[in-house]
């Protein structure tokens, strides 16, 4: 594997990226990794650049980058709902660095997804979206999904059982989260903008979930229950750090590339 530090143009700013290339000639299909919220091109607990490693070892280049503001990366951070542009330029630049290349696939996670989908795929050819985040305030309850996990989880636990049989919970806090349990999710605006825009992607799109993350419980929520595209693995938290998680989506992604191929 060849690890090769690049920068590139984005509206007037510099940004930094990490382009990992296979030891022989890289396949047809690239994969771009968007960062999500403000994390840089790393990952979290480095784990962007492991799985970038792990797939330049099976034949696949592999571009990371900060957007603007963010790590390395010149520029004013916008957010994850202004970072289309810098999306696109990350293509342009990838498709430029790797000519061999006739296809990328973009894999986002959290909010990195949701750019993805409002952005149409941003001029990528397929998307794989782990986690979308939908939530419209930090402020908001969790969604009735999440609070059942939660409870699932307490009511096997004895030490959560003794908790509650010695007054040790709140019994206000317990019925204002038995009450909520009842709710019916509204879908947000954010996730109706998501939607449309993913809607609009004429490419093949896979959503992943994390089944022991909120944010992938409260875009359950948010989303058609029936749609084909969504694939849940029970025991992984938001950023597959478990060994089978990581196993499950390392699979996933390179089952789609190779499908591309």
């Amino acid at each position: 594997m060849i690890r090769r530090q690049i920068a590139f143009e984005c509206a007037g700013a510099r940004l930094y990226g990490a382009l990992d290339l296979p030891a022989g000639a890289p396949g047809a299909t690239g994969l771009l990794i968007v960062s999500g919220g403000n994390e840089i091109r790393s990952g979290a607990w480095n784990g962007q650049a492991l799985l970038a490693a792990r797939l330049a070892g099976e034949g696949v280049a592999v571009l990371r980058f900060d957007r603007r503001g963010v790590g390395e990366s010149d520029g004013e951070n916008r957010g994850f709902r202004e970072s289309g542009p810098d999306i696109a330029a990350a293509v342009s630049t990838f498709r430029r660095e790797v000519p061999e290349l006739r296809r990328v696939i973009g894999f986002g996670n959290c909010d990195a997804a949701s750019a993805l989908m409002l952005g149409q795929g941003c001029g990528l050819d397929g998307l794989i979206l782990s986690n979308p985040w939908t939530i419209e305030s930090e402020d908001a309850p969790p969604p009735p999904a999440a609070l059942r996990a939660h409870y699932a989880r307490r009511l096997t636990d004895p030490a959560a059982l003794w908790r509650l049989l010695r007054g040790k919970v709140s019994l206000g806090g317990l019925a204002r989260s038995l009450r909520d349990l009842g709710r019916t999710a509204r879908p947000t605006s954010l996730a109706g903008d998501m939607a449309r825009g993913l809607a609009g992607f004429p490419g093949r799109a896979d959503i992943l979930l994390a089944g022991r993350d909120r944010t992938a419980q409260a875009f359950r929520s948010h989303w058609p229950a029936a749609d084909p595209r969504v694939s849940t693995f029970a025991d992984a938290s938001h950023s597959y750090v478990e060994p089978d998680a990581q196993e499950w989506l390392a699979g996933r992604i390179l089952a789609f590339i190779r499908e591309a191929d």
